[in-house]
């Protein structure tokens, strides 16, 4: 069970519903991002993110599903998801984009593979689009290794033909040095 995890600068604890203003708001900076394009879209509207974000606070005491607010100070930054894939994770995060660039996602992000590390846990998967320059910049720094590839696609075109991209599936053994 994660309590909070503290680092330099850094605070990591379970999201809960109250943060939901903060995921709105990294929300809405993720969704203008060049990025975006390769994500599901969120609905960000009040009432849509608020119950989203109370129904991740349902997971609280769970260990199948962990969604960890990354908190400066006492605002969230960003966020993890972790949901079990076998014996390990599989991994997601956003941050939002006034913290691009200061080093939190990293810092936070080791922090979270070195807690899973001492739990036993033998691995984590991400996904991310191969053109996210960012994101796989951030993965190959932790030793994540792409493993493969894949097509992926969230939008349709005007003829509501989906539109592909694509993705790597990158893992971090967390049997080897972080």
């Amino acid at each position: 069970m994660i309590h909070t995890i503290q680092t330099e600068r850094l605070s990591i604890r379970r999201i809960r519903a109250e943060d939901w203003k903060d995921i709105q708001a990294i929300w809405v900076s993720a969704a203008k991002s060049v990025y975006a394009q390769y994500d599901r879209p969120n609905d960000l509207d009040d009432a849509s993110v608020q119950s989203r974000v109370a129904r991740l606070g349902v997971f609280a005491e769970s260990d199948a599903h962990i969604f960890l607010a990354v908190c400066l100070k006492n605002r969230v930054i960003g966020y993890f998801s972790l949901n079990e894939r076998g014996e390990g994770y599989e991994l997601g995060y956003c941050f939002h984009s006034d913290f691009h660039g200061k080093g939190y996602a990293r810092e936070s992000l080791r922090a979270v593979l070195g807690f899973l590390r001492n739990r036993g846990i033998p691995f984590v998967e991400a996904g991310t689009a191969l053109r996210n320059t960012p994101s796989l910049r951030l993965l190959r720094s932790l030793g994540f290794e792409c493993c493969g590839t894949e097509k992926v696609s969230f939008y349709q075109d005007a003829e509501g033909k989906d539109i592909f991209f694509d993705g790597g599936i990158f893992v971090r053994r967390l049997d080897r040095d972080l």
